[in-house]
């Protein structure tokens, strides 16, 4: 997994870059054992409520599609305009359990791509491949797998399907406990790996005073939620595990990840959610009309800071690509 990795140093003086990327994806509960029936993608009616903030600030968001989002004809009408207008990038997004061929065992490990045998992530990524051709007209280049699944198998996988760039490495997470892959050694800064493949790493990171100490003290904390420690954490300003999200975190928490992350180099920023969530009663983010506005403010606030304060730019997947291409 990853092998041949090469850093990629953006210099200091270069404006910061951010880039979208929605998992987009079917209606389900994250909570539950997957269900092979759970499919609607009637959200997508409202992506425009997105869309055209996207519009707004002159960016092209990368929509990576899984099977029960390509194949629905009727509900991703909007996307497909979307896409054929030339205002935003379609990639592919792997969720094993609604995505044929259904001959693996459903099992919450089995949720995680990298864990099915070479063959069977193989012959389901070109199911969905073959489908996104079908009906988007176009043979994505841009992977993610679901629930960051990238395995032992996956780099090869996507090679051989002809994919350039990857965005499934999650820093710092560690999904170890539930069978998925252990981000902890990965940072939010791209690389070079394989033959040329591209990762766009989601921006995440943890942040405070705490420094080396961060990870063992957060997992530590993370034991102890009945007495809220890892909010005493926070409050202390000694770890937060933030990521740069309108899902679960915060105007402010945007803004002091942002400012850490550059103090440490990096450049390159994503800006990445969940589809379902510009619905009321899909994620466990928006529940009600009042989470549905602070969720769509938050991209504002954002976008606010890092173009206007930042004075940052607008990239995409496939135009970042062509720009480390060309240095």
């Amino acid at each position: 997994m990853f092998t041949n990795k090469q850093s990629i140093h953006l210099p200091a003086s270069s404006p910061p870059q951010l880039m979208v990327v929605i998992d987009t994806e079917e209606e389900f509960d994250w909570n539950n054992f997957p269900d092979r029936q759970k499919t609607s993608v009637a959200h997508l009616n409202q992506l425009d409520r997105v869309q055209s903030i996207f519009d707004e600030y002159g960016i092209k968001p990368c929509y990576v599609v899984d099977y029960p989002i390509a194949s629905d004809l009727y509900n991703n009408k909007t996307l497909r305009d979307i896409f054929a207008s030339g205002r935003c990038e379609i990639g592919a997004h792997l969720h094993p359990w609604v995505n044929p061929p259904l001959t693996e065992e459903l099992s919450i490990a089995n949720m995680y791509p990298g864990n099915l045998s070479a063959e069977l992530e193989y012959a389901k990524l070109a199911a969905l491949v073959a489908k996104i051709q079908q009906n988007f007209l176009f043979k994505p280049t841009v992977y993610k797998a679901g629930r960051y699944g990238f395995g032992p198998n996956s780099q090869e996988i996507i090679t051989q399907l002809g994919f350039e760039i990857d965005v499934s490495v999650c820093p710092p997470f560690d999904h170890r406990a539930d069978g998925g892959p252990d981000y902890r050694a990965f940072n939010a800064k791209p690389f070079w790996f394989g033959n040329q493949l591209l990762e766009l790493p989601v921006t995440g990171a943890f942040t405070g005073w705490a420094r080396s100490c961060a990870e063992p003290l957060f997992r530590n904390a993370q034991r102890l939620k009945q007495i809220k420690a890892p909010g005493i954490l926070s409050k202390l300003g000694a770890v937060d595990r933030l990521v740069l999200s309108p899902e679960g975190y915060t105007p402010a928490e945007h803004k002091k990840l942002t400012q850490d992350l550059m103090k440490r180099g990096t450049r390159l920023f994503t800006w990445s959610f969940h589809s379902p969530s510009v619905e009321v009663g899909h994620t466990p983010y928006v529940q009600n009309d009042r989470e549905l506005q602070q969720f769509l403010d938050s991209f504002r606030r954002y976008f606010d800071y890092f173009f206007g304060e930042l004075a940052g730019k607008a990239t995409s997947p496939s135009q970042f690509k062509k720009l480390m291409e060309n240095k």
